[in-house]
């Protein structure tokens, strides 16, 4: 199959997902397959709630507002001309796929597909669903992958290379039994922030996307601050507000009343408005409800800390020129080429043939 039709069928679901990327799902005119499709992904998509709680209407549409977003022809072209990928070299690539939020994998399944190459795919039982429909959406609008997805439930076999996500301890087991073929395995990683005290309310109520949306599951959510000494954090919890109706939701605030009462009967000093903790701590990973805090004494400081710790940070948000820095708001927000824990699916690819 040309680079080109393989384009042009991922620009198509782009199209298809944009659908269900809003409250009001909107069936179009002109898009194709839509008799046949478009009601059994509204089910899809309601069914996988029952999966994953965690996978509200909000979050799945914003992972479908993400896609359509990304998934034009000219995105897909500025992407792709970066390499040469007008082959097929059509290796057999093993997935494991995580779940915790809405289609993370979609990414490494695009790459896969894009480079020409087959996907052999097992899903997370947290999210199982939406992923093989779409599949199932791409195959019509272009047959020819058809011959180029497969999604098992069972042991993994006859494959030339693995892409692998999981926690830092399911990357062992993964490191253990891919060890010997190529492979991408991810392990996990968080996204910080680095605040001066000097950021508008626009940039804060930004930050506040980057921390909770997804409930803060995600490798791109924020879950660390690095704040000056003298650090006030009015405007910070006046911004976080604008996430209030988070509370509404039962598993994130039983999350909030558990990690609350741990902490509280430890004698740990809390920061708390009424939604969102706020703990002093040095470790990168905080718990669901919960974002950790670490004072510095100097910029220098804290990017010397972020350099030594860069294999456990997905993104840095600030605005003060830290390298590889993004803006406030953009962590979940990722373009074709912004690649997980910074390597280049595209490229391990493409050197599976030389």
């Amino acid at each position: 199959m040309q680079l080109n039709k393989r384009i042009q069928a991922f620009a198509k679901l782009g199209n298809f997902m944009g659908q269900f990327s809003n409250e009001n799902y909107t069936k179009k005119d002109n898009i194709p397959f839509n008799d046949s499709f478009f009601k059994e992904m509204t089910d899809a998509i309601q069914l996988s709630k029952s999966y994953n709680g965690w996978f509200t209407e909000n979050n799945v549409q914003f992972a479908f507002k993400g896609w359509e977003d990304a998934l034009n022809q000219e995105n897909l072209l500025k992407w792709t001309t970066e390499y040469d990928l007008e082959k097929s070299p059509n290796h057999n690539i093993a997935m494991v796929l995580a779940g915790n939020i809405p289609l993370v994998g979609f990414h490494d399944f695009l790459s896969v597909l894009i480079s020409g190459n087959r996907v052999i795919a097992k899903l997370s039982s947290n999210d199982k669903l939406i992923l093989p429909f779409l599949a199932k959406y791409l195959i019509a609008i272009e047959p020819e992958f058809e011959n180029k997805i497969v999604f098992t439930e069972g042991r993994l076999e006859n494959f030339d290379a693995v892409i692998a996500t999981g926690s830092n301890n399911t990357a062992r087991y993964f490191e253990y039994y891919f060890g010997k073929y190529p492979n991408i395995i991810r392990k996990n990683r968080n996204s910080v922030t680095v605040l001066s005290g000097n950021e508008t309310s626009e940039e804060l109520i930004n930050l506040s996307h980057d921390i909770f949306r997804y409930f803060g599951l995600g490798c791109r959510n924020v879950s660390k601050l690095f704040i000056p000494k003298d650090y006030n954090f009015d405007a910070f919890f006046n911004a976080m507000f604008t996430w209030k109706e988070v509370i509404n939701d039962n598993k994130y605030i039983n999350n909030y009343d558990y990690n609350k009462a741990v902490y509280l009967m430890s004698n740990i000093n809390l920061l708390d408005n009424e939604f969102l903790l706020l703990k002093e701590d040095a470790s990168f990973s905080s718990p669901i409800s919960v974002t950790f805090y670490e004072y510095y004494d100097s910029l220098g400081s804290v990017k010397e800390n972020l350099i030594a710790e860069k294999d456990n940070i997905q993104c840095i948000v600030s605005n003060l020129g830290i390298k590889n820095e993004i803006k406030f708001g953009e962590t979940q927000k990722p373009r074709l080429w912004d690649y997980a824990d910074n390597i280049d699916t595209l490229d391990f690819l493409i050197k599976l043939s030389n």
